[in-house]
């Protein structure tokens, strides 16, 4: 067991993965060392060959699980064969010419410029501890964009007011800088004092805090993003996932060019961030039947 602690390391260590992802990589593998056990007899599953892992692709389709849930499973089970190709303790990976089950292009729905403006209006009169950190986050997501697990990790010396930008640690522990409106900037002043009635004003401390003082957790702003936009918006997602997809969505509506969405994104390629760009499509198609000579009657 001591490999595969060595991989839960790296994963949390050196790939700065969320605590849940690691979790759900484990659980993964986890069970596919089950499957393998039970079916060949075998507890390491480093011998494993492909025949052997395509048995457990069929059996969990026979079992009803979507193509998008085993693809996830064989990419958690993938990496662990690449840490082990990494670490020389495997020759080959089984895996390597593998190639993922089709699924269907599942089309996230951003929330409106409305909606999100009617969500920070409605936090503007709060003055307390959570009311100023609840704003702040909605107000953070849409300004820059970033990801959840970014915004958890975010800390009081990654502002930098003079500039007006906001130091953010990435996938891979890229760092990329995004810029603050002054808005975003003014409710970043206001939760900073109320934040000193929790803890001390360290430049090395978590930005975002619960109202006990400790670190922000991702479930947390995952029930902030919810609980807001429940309130205004009848979509069926309504996570901080689609808050990034919405602060993609409209400055692409707007005119923005893709490669600056890109780097706001901290995407490593612009395939990434071409999946935003269908709405953008949608207003195009508005602009040309309103606008052709043709389709004037």
């Amino acid at each position: 067991m001591e490999i595969f602690q060595a991989f839960t390391d790296y994963l949390s260590l050196e790939r700065k993965y969320a605590k849940h992802t690691v979790q759900a990589y484990l659980a993964d593998i986890s069970s596919f060392a089950v499957f393998f056990e039970e079916h060949f007899g075998v507890v390491a599953i480093a011998t494993a060959d492909y025949v052997q892992i395509r048995r457990w692709i069929i059996d969990l389709s026979d079992s009803g699980l979507s193509n998008r849930s085993i693809n996830r499973k064989i990419a958690s089970l993938k990496a662990y064969y690449k840490f082990l190709l990494k670490t020389e303790q495997l020759s080959v990976n089984p895996l390597a010419k593998h190639r993922a089950l089709k699924t269907a292009k599942k089309i996230q729905i951003p929330f409106s410029e409305q909606e999100v403006l009617d969500v920070v209006h409605g936090l503007e009169d709060g003055e307390g501890f959570r009311d100023l950190r609840d704003k702040l986050i909605v107000e953070l997501f849409y300004a820059t964009g970033m990801r959840r697990a970014e915004l958890v990790s975010l800390e009081v010396a990654d502002i930098d007011f003079s500039n007006k930008q906001l130091k953010v640690l990435g996938k891979r522990n890229k760092e990329r800088y995004v810029p603050l409106l002054p808005s975003v900037l003014e409710t970043l002043r206001q939760y900073l004092v109320v934040r000193e009635g929790l803890v001390s004003q360290g430049l090395g401390l978590p930005l975002l805090l619960t109202e006990k003082g400790c670190k922000i957790y991702e479930t947390l702003v995952y029930r902030v993003i919810n609980g807001y936009f429940s309130r205004v918006s009848s979509k069926e997602k309504k996570s901080p996932h689609i808050l990034r997809h919405s602060f993609a969505t409209h400055l692409l509506n707007e005119g923005a060019n893709l490669n600056a969405v890109k780097e706001l994104l901290g995407h490593s390629s612009l395939a990434s961030t071409e999946v935003y760009t269908h709405h953008n499509i949608k207003q195009l198609h508005k602009v040309y039947d309103n606008a052709h000579p043709r389709n004037k009657k």
